[in-house]
């Protein structure tokens, strides 16, 4: 009987299309994937532990250096658990624009995906043309927050400070204009032969694989799990918009495509009932153990000052209590486990990030298939290392 020799291949760490410093340790009979073995943890800093060492302020900043490509996405996620565990009310002008920041990030992340994705297949096109988009939402996000990757906008109880005048006819533009640019995607690459032959049938997983392995977002709605946490858990007010899930058939790399592709769509359709909702009101609870003053306050009266002075360095106590709260982050379920005891600084906390809990299914998705098909498997994880080393 003959025997099996397998050779062993190192991917990564430095490599272009893993998406970061992520290592492949694959075990291949011949050019057939027979085993993989994902090396993680290069980009550790420890941000769970380092926040048990902040005030619930202080981190805030650590939770977008995790998906950088989706800041306000990991802020949202962290303010909302806050609240939770304060058990406040955050007012509905911050929350409409809660949702069209957080649509913002979903384009702006989908849209970094399709570029990468494709020039990993050798599409380099539509690199181009998503880079000119996302331009535009990064701008927003810069006038917004004044920082273009790792944007801090949202506050415990609301958000930094309302919008910046014209705000409203910037993405009103994106409303108008995005969807064209959706259909020049799509026209150089869903009927694409070459497109077709490296994604259709490529990085299958069924439903039930898909769920047993904890996937999320648009991975696993591209295996045709019609579940979406901002339908199916609201928050921040996502209950009343109404919005598509799209889900796949195959669960493949194409259905997956294809998935995010009505995600854009969607995103916008979301963002334009949004706007349409926002409404004239305060941006911030008015609770002043929790929140900052306004800035007009600190900067002309002795009083105003000493709130922001004592709110910055010693910032708020948190009653005694755990809690949970997920997102439907541009990957997938994104979650904070907080716990509380009674002091100013979170006891615990605890990430779930998207990436992480996706990454792990690359073995059930790539085994069997070419090694030449494992860069558009990686692709269509859509993985941040940043998220999954935190």
């Amino acid at each position: 009987m003959a025997q099996k020799e397998t050779m062993t291949l190192n991917m990564g760490p430095q490599h272009p299309s893993t998406h970061g410093v992520l290592r492949l340790v694959i075990e291949l009979d011949g050019e057939i994937i027979d085993k993989i073995t994902p090396h993680i943890g290069y980009l550790h800093r420890g941000i769970e532990k380092l926040s048990e060492h902040r005030t619930y302020h202080q981190a805030l900043p650590l939770t977008d250096r995790m998906d950088y490509l989706a800041p306000m996405s990991n802020n949202l996620g962290y303010v909302l658990a806050v609240e939770k565990l304060l058990g406040i009310e955050v007012p509905e002008r911050a929350k409409t624009v809660r949702v069209i920041t957080a649509e913002l990030t979903r384009l702006k992340s989908h849209l970094v995906w399709l570029a990468c994705h494709a020039l990993d297949i050798g599409a380099m096109t539509v690199f181009l043309y998503c880079f000119r988009e996302r331009e535009k939402v990064m701008s927003i996000y810069e006038k917004l927050s004044g920082a273009r990757m790792t944007s801090n906008y949202y506050r415990v109880g609301g958000l930094s400070a309302d919008v910046y005048a014209g705000f409203e006819k910037d993405v009103q533009e994106i409303i108008d204009t995005f969807p064209d640019f959706f259909d020049v995607y799509e026209g150089l690459l869903t009927k694409n032969t070459i497109w077709l032959q490296r994604t259709i049938g490529n990085g299958v997983i069924s439903a039930e694989d898909a769920i047993d392995a904890g996937i999320t977002g648009p991975a696993l709605r591209g295996s045709g799990v019609d579940w979406d946490l901002r339908r199916d858990n609201p928050y921040s007010g996502y209950e009343k918009y109404g919005f598509k899930v799209p889900v796949g058939e195959k669960g493949d790399t194409f259905d997956r495509y294809k998935v995010r592709l009505v995600e854009l769509r969607e995103a916008v359709n979301i963002i334009s009932q949004a706007l349409k909702d926002l409404k004239p009101g305060p941006v911030l609870a008015d609770l002043p153990q929790v929140c900052y003053p306004p800035k007009e306050n600190v900067y002309n009266s002795i009083e105003g000052l000493i709130h922001h002075f004592k709110i910055a360095s010693e910032g708020f106590a948190v009653p005694e209590g755990e809690v949970y709260q997920s997102v439907e982050a541009p990957k997938g379920e994104l979650g904070y486990y907080l716990v509380s005891d009674g002091g100013n600084k979170p006891y615990r906390m605890r990430v779930r990030p998207p990436s992480f809990v996706n990454l792990s299914a690359i073995e059930r998705m790539a085994k069997g298939s070419m090694i030449a098909d494992l860069v558009a498997i990686i692709g269509t994880l859509d993985i941040v290392l940043g998220e999954i080393d935190r």
